[in-house]
């Protein structure tokens, strides 16, 4: 058995699929060459990134979060707004914010970080943000390329949110190619604390 790439995610339903790919239609109109878009159908909630791990151990994995799981209830999500890292005058990842039940949310990642630690993952050291990557500023961008990205950040007005139920989460395999990742759910494990 080999090495997988993987990461934990919530994944998103076809409406918000939508909603991100008009976002996206906006932003990028003009700004094919700085920025490399994200395809929308492949955006997600990333909760954790696990990076290459052995296959086998997909099942511990799995195990974990279905404990986790046991002790989370589903809740809402909204999608709203955009954004940009570090910030609008010198953008590197273009981004939607995500709002609603925020401290389920938090604490849905915080509980999937202390689950794996006897897996031998180590906890992120940064606080969690959560957020959906739109796109990523190229390093070849120029001063002005990137003033005229942040400054449509700043400018797009997202008039309506767009709320969602978050039921539960998923083990995700990605694969990376020169035409972009593509992604496979590993495993499906349901909110059900009653």
């Amino acid at each position: 058995m080999g090495e997988i790439r993987t990461f934990i995610a919530i994944e998103l339903p076809p409406a918000a699929k939508a909603f991100l790919s008009a976002v996206t239609g906006k932003l990028r109109h003009g700004r094919e060459r700085p920025v490399k878009w994200v395809d929308p159908e492949g955006i997600h909630l990333t909760l954790k990134f696990l990076g290459n791990i052995p296959e086998q151990k997909v099942v511990d994995i799995t195990s974990a979060l279905s404990e986790v799981a046991k002790q989370a209830f589903p809740f809402e999500l909204k999608l709203e707004g955009t954004g940009a890292f570090p910030n609008t005058t010198s953008p590197r990842v273009v981004w939607v914010g995500v709002g609603g039940d925020i401290p389920e949310l938090t604490n849905l990642q915080r509980q999937i970080e202390i689950s794996l630690v006897p897996l031998g993952f180590t906890p992120e050291k940064r606080a969690f943000s959560a957020h959906l990557t739109l796109g990523g500023v190229r390093d070849a961008a120029n001063r002005q390329e990137r003033l005229d990205i942040g400054k449509a950040v700043d400018l797009i007005r997202v008039k309506d949110t767009l709320l969602f139920k978050v039921t539960g989460m998923s083990l995700m395999e990605s694969k990376l190619s020169s035409s972009g990742a593509t992604y496979n759910q590993l495993a499906n494990i349901m909110l059900d604390r009653k």
